[in-house]
C-alpha cells in the first residue's frame, strides 16, 4: 500500500532492472529523465524503495542520453587573469581584417599594453612576418624593449624572422594558451573597441577606414577604462588630454591654468610627473581588484567540474553545424584524459592515433554507458508469510 493509497506490486533485482530499462529506452520509453520514469512505473503498478535513485543512475549512465545536448557558458573553465606590474612591460599583438582595400591597406596590426591599455595600431597591406617585425621595431624605439609579447599562434607571429627580432632585443615571446589558441584576451577587447569606433565613424564610404584610424586611436586612448580607473592617456603622460573645445567654452582648468606664467606652469608639471608613479600604483590596484571581482562573478556561474587523469570524457564537435547534422549527435568519444593543464587545456588520448589538446569547455564526463547495479533487498529478513 503506497502513500497515495494505491496497491502496487513490489519488485526487486532483475525484475526492477528490466522494468526501468523498458520504460527508459524500450519501444515506448523515449529516453525521458529521472523524474518521469518512476511516474510511468507507478502508473503501471510497480514499486520498490530505491526507484528514484536507480532511475537517476540509469539515466546518468545511458550512452544515448549522454551524447545529446550542447555546451553553454556554464560549461566554461575558471578564468585566469594576467596581472602585469610595470607599465610597457607586456604587450599583446594581433591583426584585424581584412577590410576593404584603401591605398593598398587591408589589415590593422594592433598592439596593446597590458597595464595602461595604451593602444598602438597601424594600417598595413599584408599580414606577414616582415611588416610585423618592422612595426615592432618602431614600437620598441618609442616605448622601450618590453619583457614579453603575447600573441596568438598565427604563422605571421610564429616564424624564424619574428624569433630573430625577439632574440635581438631580449624579449620573451609568449603564445596564447591552447585553451583557445586563436585569441589573446586583452588584444581581443581592444580590437572590439577599435572596430566599434570605426564602424560608427566611417559612414557610408567604408573604404575610408584607414583615414579614420588615427582619430579612432585618439578616441580610444582618451576613453575612461574601468579596470585602471582612468584613461590610458593620463596613465602614460600623467595629465588629462585637453581639447580646443575646452578652451573655447572656458572649462575650469582653462580658467585656472591658461594664464600661468612659465615658472608656475613648470612647477605644476613637475608635481604632476612626481605623482605619476603613485597614479600607476593606483591603476595596478584597481586592475587587480577589478580582475578578482570579474573572476569571482564568472566562476560563480559555471559548473563545478573537476577533470582528473584517467577519466573518460566525451568531446563536443562544434564544427558539425557546418554540415547536414540533423538528428546526429555532436559528441564523439569516449576519450581518456592523459594530462590536465593549469589554464583550462586538457590533453586527450585515443585508442588509435596520437594524443591531442582540446579546450576544457568542450568536454564532459562519460559514465561508461553501463547499466547501474540496483540495490537488492535481502529477502531473508522478510517474514515467510510475506
Amino acid at each position: 500500500m503506497c502513500a497515495d493509497q494505491v496497491i502496487r506490486l513490489c519488485v526487486h533485482g532483475k525484475e526492477a532492472l528490466d522494468i526501468l530499462e523498458t520504460y527508459h529506452n524500450g519501444p515506448t520509453g523515449g529516453h525521458h529523465g529521472a523524474n518521469l520514469i518512476p511516474k510511468k512505473v507507478f502508473d503501471a503498478g510497480f514499486f520498490w524503495p530505491t526507484i528514484y535513485k536507480d532511475a537517476h543512475e540509469l539515466v546518468k549512465n545511458c550512452d544515448s542520453c549522454q551524447r545529446q545536448g550542447k555546451i553553454s557558458q556554464r560549461d566554461e573553465m575558471p578564468q585566469n587573469s594576467i596581472q602585469v606590474c610595470e607599465i610597457f612591460n607586456v604587450w599583446g599583438i594581433d591583426f584585424i581584417g581584412p577590410f576593404p582595400s584603401l591605398r593598398g591597406n587591408k589589415y590593422i596590426l594592433v598592439a596593446v599594453n597590458y597595464l595602461s591599455k595604451w593602444v598602438k595600431a597601424k594600417a598595413l597591406p599584408t599580414n606577414d612576418a616582415r611588416v610585423v617585425c618592422k612595426f615592432l621595431k618602431s614600437l620598441f624605439a618609442r616605448f622601450g624593449a618590453p619583457r614579453a609579447i603575447i600573441s596568438d599562434r598565427g604563422t605571421h607571429f610564429c616564424n624564424d624572422q619574428f624569433a630573430k627580432v625577439m632574440l635581438k632585443y631580449g624579449v620573451t615571446h609568449r603564445l596564447s594558451t591552447a585553451y583557445h589558441p586563436q585569441t589573446s584576451g586583452q588584444v581581443e577587447v581592444s580590437n572590439r573597441g577599435l572596430k566599434r569606433i570605426l564602424e560608427r565613424t566611417v559612414g557610408e564610404n567604408r573604404a575610408s577606414w584607414s583615414d579614420k584610424l588615427d582619430d579612432a586611436l585618439w578616441a580610444f586612448r582618451t576613453a575612461y577604462k574601468t579596470p585602471i580607473g582612468c584613461t590610458p592617456y593620463k596613465l602614460v603622460y600623467g595629465k588629462a588630454c585637453h581639447l580646443p573645445i575646452e578652451l573655447e567654452h572656458k572649462a575650469y582648468w582653462a580658467l585656472k591654468h591658461a594664464n600661468f606664467d612659465l615658472s608656475t606652469a613648470g612647477d605644476h608639471r613637475k608635481v604632476q610627473l612626481n605623482e605619476l608613479n603613485e597614479l600607476r600604483d593606483h591603476a595596478y590596484e584597481n586592475s587587480l581588484i577589478y580582475k578578482e571581482k570579474t573572476k569571482r562573478i564568472h566562476d560563480s556561474k559555471i559548473k563545478n567540474r573537476v577533470f582528473n587523469v584517467g577519466d573518460q570524457v566525451l568531446l563536443f564537435n562544434s564544427r558539425l553545424k557546418m554540415f547536414s547534422g540533423k538528428l546526429k549527435s555532436r559528441w564523439s568519444g569516449p576519450f581518456t584524459i592523459a594530462h590536465v593543464f593549469p589554464y583550462g587545456t586538457v590533453e586527450l588520448s585515443q585508442n588509435s592515433g596520437p594524443n591531442f589538446k582540446v579546450n576544457g569547455h568542450r568536454i564532459k564526463h562519460y559514465f561508461g554507458g553501463d547499466v547501474p547495479k540496483l540495490v537488492v533487498p535481502d529477502l531473508q529478513t522478510f517474514p515467510k508469510d510475506k
